[in-house]
């Protein structure tokens, strides 16, 4: 069983998918992979990992960094595994391109075929997006490619990032 929750956020309506305890997708209603991650029979409800989830979107939306990610599960290949542990690691407010991910899965020595070509087929594939950070991924001259919820979002994403330092810059 898989359940569904919809809300409503600054850049459009977002689905979330759980298999009742695990987030289990997150998009925006209408993105180019609109839930490609539901399985099976759907139930609109609630769950705890629901909760925890709108209050990370409620705290990234409100211009802060979120400090409690709900548990995430995604059913994807270990490379694509490895693609969405990486971009975990890119920091709030920074961009990181293709290159630089396929690289890091290379020096790893696991995935020695990785290129930038294969990490865009798996970013563009992400099931959980903004909780994984696909949006911080960039092409190699720094412009705005390859965002499943539309490149206009992925520029408000970043900017709602790039916001939050700027308070504190101004602040001192």
């Amino acid at each position: 069983m898989t359940y569904v929750r919809f809300l409503d956020s600054p850049l459009g309506k977002i689905g979330l998918a759980s298999d009742g305890t695990y987030l289990t997708g997150l998009w925006f209603e209408g993105q180019t992979r609109d839930a490609e991650n539901v399985e099976g029979p759907v139930e609109e409800r609630n769950c705890p990992v629901f909760e925890t989830t709108v209050k990370w979107l409620q705290t990234y939306f409100e211009g802060t960094i979120p400090l409690v990610a709900p548990e995430l599960r995604m059913k994807v290949t270990p490379f694509r595994k490895a693609v969405y542990e990486a971009l975990l690691t890119v920091p709030y407010g920074q961009t990181v391109s293709y290159g630089q991910i396929a690289r890091l899965l290379k020096q790893s020595g696991k995935y020695a075929f990785a290129s930038a070509r294969a990490v865009g087929n798996a970013v563009a594939h992400n099931p959980i997006l903004l909780i994984v950070p696909c949006h911080r991924v960039i092409g190699a001259d720094g412009s705005m490619i390859g965002f499943a919820g539309g490149i206009e979002r992925k520029r408000k994403l970043l900017q709602i990032e790039r916001d939050y330092f700027k308070k504190f810059q101004n602040c001192c």
